[in-house]
């Protein structure tokens, strides 16, 4: 130490905490518990994802907009990411690139795809439907 300062590699009070990687839990023995990221959940981005190149009918609404409060677009999933979809109308080659805040709702014209993590298991589209504890086949 120099003229009461701490030189470099010096400190004073506690030692400083060991790092600790991020969504981590310290419990109050100071251990560290790492946590597994959470698996991928059911939005609309990933059921759009897993549906690319199929045709949809996308409901739109605009708030406070004069010209119009409601538009709907039709095309051809290309991409779609946590807040915005893109699609492309096939008949004219328009791309459209929409707000997923502004979506109401999406039809399609077949199946889709579809899956999504339910009670340590997995919902696809093809898992059958369960009325009173019965598998129906619907």
């Amino acid at each position: 130490m120099h003229g009461g300062y701490p030189t470099m590699g010096q400190h004073y009070g506690a030692p400083m905490p060991p790092s600790v990687p991020s969504g981590s839990v310290i419990t109050p023995s100071g251990c560290t518990i790492v946590t597994a990221p959470p698996s991928e959940e059911s939005y609309v981005e990933n059921i759009l994802r897993m549906n690319r190149g199929k045709m949809a009918t996308f409901y739109m609404t605009y708030e406070n907009n004069r010209e119009w409060n409601a538009k709907v677009f039709r095309g051809v999933i290309e991409a779609a990411g946590r807040d915005h979809i893109v699609i492309s109308d096939p008949s004219t080659g328009m791309r459209y690139l929409l707000l997923t805040l502004n979506l109401d709702y999406v039809t399609f014209d077949g199946p889709i795809k579809y899956q999504y993590p339910f009670q340590g298991g997995v919902v696809t589209e093809t898992t059958p439907y369960q009325t009173n504890g019965m598998a129906s086949g619907r």
